[in-house]
């Protein structure tokens, strides 16, 4: 007997995911894949501003139509995976890997990490801008960070809305640099994994080593810079199945990521050079 978890444990997975991604719910939810795998996203190109003539005709200047640049977002990452639970052995083991527990120990170390180091890598590659430096210390981490939000100021991003994503080394120079503490305190509760409060006027996320892409100090994004869709979260236990004396774990993630091109320079990538 298969026990379809869309119907069970849905919204309790869906909970693991958005407590434990360091991506899950930051960057834009307004396109919808339901029912197709690709999306075509349109951006209207505005026209330059000109001087208004007081005789004669077109005194707006010469109308022109409106044009606009088109990207299709299609879906790549189709990941599954398969375990079993051999009932004799969670019996002699004094049932310590019940089906529901393994489940949620395998998205936690497994899925949620592998789909938030891919969402970082896409946002990486696809910034609008990269800086490669030096390796960052306490005296030179502020600076840098500021050069990125710099970069979102001049590009007109909104200050709203902008996560900085920063490794584990990153963020124990920038609570420690003389800077930044002259000046500010990282501050706020938790309220997701890997949140530990704000700078700059950004949420800060510290990411572990194994998930950011190699040689990356930070990202900063604003939201509606990037999407990461989740289009099939899909986990099954089966009981017993056909050749199985015990449960059958299965799941299926379909996903993806895009840093929108018109608005690429919403994302702003920090990397030593001799990172990849």
């Amino acid at each position: 007997m298969a026990v379809n978890l869309a119907s069970k444990y849905s919204k309790h997975i869906q909970t693991i995911y958005v407590k434990e991604s360091l991506v899950a719910g930051r960057l834009s939810q307004e396109y919808d894949f339901n029912g197709v795998k690709t999306v075509t996203v349109y951006t209207p190109t505005t026209v330059p501003m000109g001087p208004y003539t007081r005789e004669g005709a077109n005194r707006y200047g010469t109308p022109t139509e409106m044009q606009d640049t088109k990207q299709e977002l299609t879906l790549t990452q189709d990941r599954a995976f398969s375990l079993t639970i051999d009932k004799g052995n969670n019996e002699d083991q004094m049932g310590a890997k019940s089906a529901g527990k393994m489940l949620q120990l395998q998205i936690a170390e497994r899925a949620v990490p592998e789909f938030d180091k891919y969402a970082l890598g896409k946002m990486a590659t696809g910034a609008g801008k990269v800086n490669a430096g030096a390796a960052l210390t306490k005296s030179t981490i502020c600076e840098r960070i500021s050069s990125g939000t710099e970069w979102l100021d001049d590009a007109e991003v909104p200050e709203t809305d902008r996560t900085l994503w920063i490794t584990t080394a990153g963020y124990k120079l920038l609570k420690h640099s003389e800077e930044f503490m002259a000046v500010e305190k990282i501050a706020g509760r938790a309220i997701a994994k890997g949140e530990v409060g704000t700078y700059d006027n950004m949420t800060v996320i510290k990411v572990p080593k194994s998930r950011m892409p190699d040689g990356v100090n930070f990202i900063i994004a604003h939201r509606n810079a990037a999407t990461a869709p989740v289009k099939m979260s899909e986990t099954k236990i089966h009981q017993d199945p056909p050749g199985i004396s015990g449960a059958l774990l299965e799941g299926r993630e379909y996903y993806d990521c895009f840093v929108f091109e018109a608005k690429k320079n919403g994302v702003y990538c920090d990397k030593n050079t001799s990172g990849t």
